[in-house]
């Protein structure tokens, strides 16, 4: 299906890793699905899905990962860009460098970087400083970006019709946004904040600036990933993050992509917008307690 992203330009944040790095590949690129490395379905058809789109892939420390995408796609369409997007400089910075390039103005983000402190703290325990860096990294980073990007949006004439057409915010929340993760309250926090109070506020403010333009949440729960493949090794970590989901599986990086790209298109999604859309199998809730803890 196009999608219509041929030539349109996307940034992605936190493209080096996961997600990103998944979704980064999606919008770029050529697709066979009877080839799909991630998803273990196979399918006999045989056509081919090309995005086509223009991709700014920001990273912050590392972006040896994308290296293979530059490659394989050129420099005529993905660039990396590195940048601390918790600092308000490095994003104004970031944003000039994007303007100075052959891409164009952005017309869609994906705002997909995160950070997540492995260690296990209550709240009651928790320091300032892990408390403010995690507000800092994943959601004042969040206010930054997006806040460039409407600038830009702001800046276009009408003679940039074209490229307003396509403006999109997609979101990367998380199920801990929703149901909250106890020894996380840091990350919970910032997550709910992206899926409910930016989302919905900005889906208001959007059009005020781009008619058309729109703003969805994608929530997903464990997923596939190099950061989440230790964890996932302990049986016990795993039965609790499957204990209440039906599908009974953790979601691959694709399964997560391809429903960013659905809400950033404006050809299938024009009339989408203010959604959070749960990409975890089902989920009804944690598995809080276990049957010695209730006495049974």
């Amino acid at each position: 299906m196009d999608l219509g992203f041929k030539d349109v330009h996307v940034l992605v944040t936190g493209a080096s890793g996961g997600i990103g790095l998944e979704t980064t590949r999606q919008f770029l690129g050529i697709h066979s699905p009877s080839e799909d490395r991630n998803s273990g379905i196979t399918d006999n058809c045989e056509s081919l899905t090309v995005h086509g789109a223009k991709v700014t892939a920001h990273y912050n420390t590392n972006a040896t990962s994308l290296d293979g995408l530059v490659d394989e796609f050129g420099v005529d369409s993905i660039r990396k860009l590195q940048a601390d997007l918790g600092s308000e400089g490095d994003v104004i910075r970031m944003f000039g460098e994007i303007g100075k390039g052959r891409f164009g103005s952005v017309q869609v983000i994906i705002v997909n970087h995160a950070i997540y402190v492995t260690e296990d703290v209550p709240l009651s325990q928790m320091s300032l400083e892990r408390w403010n860096g995690t507000i800092n990294a994943n959601l004042t980073s969040s206010f930054l970006v997006i806040r460039e990007y409407l600038k830009g949006l702001e800046s276009l004439g009408e003679e940039r019709r074209d490229l307003k057409d396509k403006a999109a915010i997609v979101l990367v929340g998380s199920t801990a946004g929703k149901y909250g993760e106890a020894g996380h309250a840091d990350y919970s926090v910032t997550k709910s904040a992206m899926m409910y109070g930016l989302t919905m506020t900005l889906k208001n403010e959007i059009v005020k600036i781009v008619p058309k333009g729109r703003v969805n949440c994608v929530a997903p729960g464990w997923v596939k990933t190099p950061m989440a493949a230790e964890s996932l090794a302990d049986p016990e970590v795993a039965y609790r993050a499957l204990a209440t989901t039906p599908l009974r599986k953790v979601a691959t990086p694709l399964e997560v992509a391809n429903q960013v790209l659905v809400l950033a298109s404006s050809t299938v999604s024009s009339h989408v917008t203010g959604q959070v859309v749960m990409v975890e199998g089902g989920m009804e809730g944690r598995l809080l307690n276990t049957r010695e803890d209730v006495g049974l």
